[in-house]
């Protein structure tokens, strides 16, 4: 009896860590960082690559927005696609 009971402690563990990893997938908290990041590496590698120093900050937000914009628009996709597909 005590092993299947540490069996349920350890399955409902799993969920509970499952459930944790699918609500960060999809926070905000996430979604701004990853966008910072972008947009730190992306002035980084305009400085880098020549780009004026003051012209080097807008063009960063390009991808960076790119990257916002898809986890705004790919999850109705991907909601329409389940249903269609499973």
């Amino acid at each position: 009896m005590i092993n299947l009971e540490s069996r349920i402690q350890a399955i409902e563990d799993r969920n509970a860590r499952v459930e944790a990893d699918k609500g960060w997938e999809v926070s905000w908290t996430r979604r701004i960082t990853v966008m910072i990041i972008t947009y730190v590496t992306a002035c980084a590698f305009l400085a880098a690559t020549g780009a004026e120093h003051s012209r080097a900050y807008l063009p960063a937000f390009v991808p960076a927005l790119a990257y916002l914009a898809s986890t705004i628009s790919i999850p109705p996709l991907r909601r329409w696609w389940s249903k269609r597909n499973i």
